[in-house]
């Protein structure tokens, strides 16, 4: 909701399409038909509280909320539907006007149109199309104390009928049941249904929530239920509304489902109503909204916009849960309709009601049927509720708390089967499965994965595509592995989605930046990064991409799998299977007029070769291979057979890469670097020169330069040391960086590779042109802050 100065909300999806005045022109009618003209000084009717300055006057006359009958802002505004993205190919522009029909309680009868319509516990706001102003609007508040009944939108009874949804008689069966339960006394209701304790009448209450409060408490009076003093006692748990709505009692009938009604109110109210099934859940907005929230009001956030948190709500005119889910987001709530049945699901499932333990004695109730150590479930069924939550429970848990990989490893007899979880980069144990279940959740993921239940006797790769099964849009790659006994391991890649990281934001040095943008933009040529599995080289090929991707290039790429999409590429995935490899795909991207190719990996010489060509021929060639260091690089693709002469005409650079991790910035400790771990550092930065037998900088002259581009005004610099704290569940760390190696194509360099020179004299030539190594760029890094010693020890 959108608020002004004056705290005038505005409907879903409307915006101010213009300034709004400090002190708008209006009249406010009151109950008794008198008209007062002026500007509105003050207007808070949550507090009863409105203000208003006459003409030709400067104070202000405060008007008591429960004497006003309608409050209307003479000055028409320009208001706007704002549009929003919420689910893929999926485009929700709200509001739209909408005819309101308001009863009095003096008798009148009004009919509006209202460019949307917001509904909170003090009123009613209305936003009337002005007469000669097309795109402007008058707004109105109405009081709730004034209003005896208000219709929104067509009826619900004639939008089923026009949709053939539900015939005329059973509309009518069902307004007759209506009219029939409002006509009948709170009190019978309750006693008939035994609902006359205080824990159950406050039950009650809360499923009777709409209810206004003095209406219901006149009808509890008259049932001779509470006295006055109970009354009043019982209001701070009341909740408003005792009438059953007509799609409740048509939902009895059989005549329509939930989902149907949920749609249908979803465009008489003029509200997007989406499918939490196939919707890309944020886990960044679920950390906003406590679960506390979420429960009390069935309601899941679901991403975020600029300053705008979009939220499904099974009730979308809850003024009250979008005022708690604005403080604790502390940006601007906008509601979305869906099923409340998929809203509870969602929530058991994001915010860990449904906790990994409990879901895994859900299992053993079902399995264990007295025989521990028989596996009943080996092949589950897809209808097995309790299992599939337990799967899907490990793969969100995974996928929220950032993992790359998950390990499913299973040992014979009794022994439990270990799950575990790799986080940046690093192993950690996430929960110990009972043996007797470690069929059924092998048989289950091969299930999602499409692959042979029955083959335990050679290993099977696959891939999931989890919107399939759970609230998210997540894709998996499976391996599963034959161990000993006849058991199986499986291991789960999450892989990477969304959109590429900024090549200014993946953590290359200034000069590496400058040099690799400097590379990508050449019209021709090879760009390879290479380094082990896991170590980001599609993301840095992606980020390259992403710098050099525009309306003037056609750019194809060969991936396996496609982990990251970009608009303007034209993405293909390999498939070896079928013939259609890396080799065949860059001989049919020669003849689709490329200007850029990406190959996701040299694999082998027949590829390798074609790239070179390709670089030759006009074409800019990225790539990446699985090798140490960047020279090494270029001794592998010799090896391959590549000839000599062309790679060194070919090759632009390369590009080594690892990452580290990076010290939890919010736990992290300083202290000021003392000598003895200066030297130890400059002594660990030559190392690559005597390895490479070349001649070291003095170490005097690192360290001054260290001093004047990282230490203090003193010359003093700061190194940081990992402590732990619940940011980052004790370990001291959190996220990774990348370390990098950049290898320039200099004439020494193709010199070299024509020759087919060794490793070392290669580095030896990178060296003297300019090139950090991984370590000591990682010490850099370290100088810098944003990682330790023993970390970059341990990646390079």
């Amino acid at each position: 909701m959108s608020t002004n100065n004056l705290n005038w909300p505005l409907a879903a999806y409307a915006i101010l399409g213009e300034p709004e005045q400090p002190h708008p022109p209006c009249t406010i009618v009151l109950r008794d038909a008198t008209e007062m003209h002026g500007t509105l000084a003050i207007f808070d009717p949550d507090h009863g509280t409105v203000a208003l300055i006459p003409p030709d006057s400067t104070s202000a006359q405060n008007i008591p909320i429960d004497s006003i009958k309608a409050v209307r802002l003479t000055q028409p505004i320009r208001l706007n539907s704002s549009t929003v993205v919420t689910e893929t190919q999926g485009i929700f522009t709200a509001p739209q006007v909408r005819h309101c029909s308001l009863e009095f309680k003096d008798g009148e009868m009004r009919e509006i149109d209202s460019f949307g319509i917001l509904e909170t516990a003090s009123g009613l706001y209305l936003y009337e199309p002005a007469a000669d102003n097309a795109g402007h609007f008058l707004r109105n508040f109405i009081p709730s104390s004034a209003i005896k009944n208000h219709f929104i939108g067509e009826p619900l009874g004639k939008i089923l009928i026009e949709e053939n949804i539900a015939t005329e008689d059973h509309v009518n069966v069902g307004l007759q049941k209506q009219q029939e339960l409002r006509n009948r006394p709170l009190g019978e209701y309750l006693t008939e249904d035994d609902i006359i304790s205080p824990d159950q009448l406050v039950k009650a209450l809360n499923e009777l929530r709409h209810l206004p409060m003095k209406r219901l408490g006149e009808a509890l009076m008259e049932a001779g239920l509470i006295t006055q003093s109970q009354l009043e006692a019982a209001l701070a748990e009341q909740k408003l509304n005792r009438r059953r709505s007509l799609g409740s009692i048509l939902i009895d009938m059989g005549v329509v489902d939930e989902i149907t009604i949920t749609r249908i109110l979803a465009r008489k109210l003029g509200i997007p109503y989406i499918s939490l099934a196939r919707f890309n859940i944020d886990p960044n907005a679920i950390k906003l909204v406590p679960e506390a929230v979420a429960t009390k009001y069935n309601l899941i956030p679901l991403g975020m916009v600029d300053q705008r948190i979009f939220v499904a709500m099974e009730n979308p005119l809850l003024h009250e849960a979008m005022n708690e889910v604005r403080f604790h987001a502390k940006k601007t709530a906008e509601p979305v309709m869906a099923s409340g049945d998929e809203i509870r699901k969602v929530i058991r499932t994001f915010y860990g009601g449904a906790k990994i333990d409990d879901l895994a004695s859900e299992l053993s109730e079902a399995m264990d049927k007295g025989d521990d150590e028989a596996e009943q479930f080996n092949e589950p069924s897809e209808s097995d509720n309790t299992l599939t939550r337990l799967v899907n429970k490990i793969i969100l848990d995974a996928h929220q708390q950032g993992v790359s990989d998950i390990h499913i490893e299973t040992y014979p007899g009794k022994r439990n089967s270990i799950i575990r979880f790799r986080k940046d980069g690093v192993m950690m144990h996430y929960f110990n499965l009972p043996a007797n279940y470690r069929g059924a959740i092998v048989s289950r993921l091969k299930i999602m994965a499409n692959l042979d239940i029955s083959e335990k006797r050679k290993g099977q790769d696959g891939k999931i595509d989890f919107s399939q099964y759970g609230p998210a849009r997540i894709e998996l790659r499976v391996a599963t592995i034959p161990t000993t006994n006849g058991l199986e391991d499986v291991v789960l890649r999450l892989l990477a989605g969304g959109k590429p990281l900024p090549l200014a934001k993946i953590g290359l040095s200034e000069d590496n930046l400058t040099r690799v943008s400097s590379l990508a933009q050449r019209p021709h040529g090879m760009f390879l990064v290479c380094g082990p599995t896991g170590s980001g080289k599609t993301t840095t090929l992606h980020s390259v991409l992403g710098f050099i991707n525009n309306a003037e290039r056609k750019i194809w790429t060969a991936e396996d799998p496609i982990e990251i999409t970009q608009e303007g590429l034209r993405q293909v995935q390999v498939n070896p299977k079928i013939g259609w490899t890396f080799a065949t795909a860059l001989r049919s991207f020669l003849r689709a007029d490329p200007d850029v190719i990406m190959v996701g990996e040299m694999r082998d010489r027949e590829t390798a070769q074609i790239g070179v060509e390709a670089s030759l021929t006009g074409h800019m060639v990225l790539s990446t291979l699985h090798t140490n260091s960047a020279p090494e690089s270029v001794v592998r693709l010799l090896d391959m057979g590549v000839d000599s002469f062309n790679f060194a005409d070919a090759l632009l650079g390369v590009l080594a890469q690892r990452l580290a991790r990076r010290l939890c910035p919010e736990c992290k400790r300083p202290h000021l670097a003392t000598q003895e771990e200066l030297d130890a550092l400059v002594s660990e930065y030559c190392e690559t020169y005597e390895q490479a037998h070349c001649e070291s900088p003095p170490h005097a002259a690192i360290l001054s330069n260290w001093r004047s581009r990282f230490g203090d005004k003193n010359g003093g610099i700061t190194l940081y040391t990992a402590v732990g704290c619940p940011n980052c569940d004790q370990t001291g760390y959190k996220g990774r960086l990348g370390l990098h190696e950049l290898l320039f194509g200099t004439p020494e360099i193709r010199r070299l590779i024509q020759n087919r020179a060794p490793v070392a004299d290669i580095l030896a030539a990178a060296l003297d042109a300019g090139m950090l190594t991984l370590k000591q760029d990682g010490i850099q890094k370290v100088l810098m802050g944003d990682t330790d010693i023993a970390r970059v020890r341990a990646t390079c």
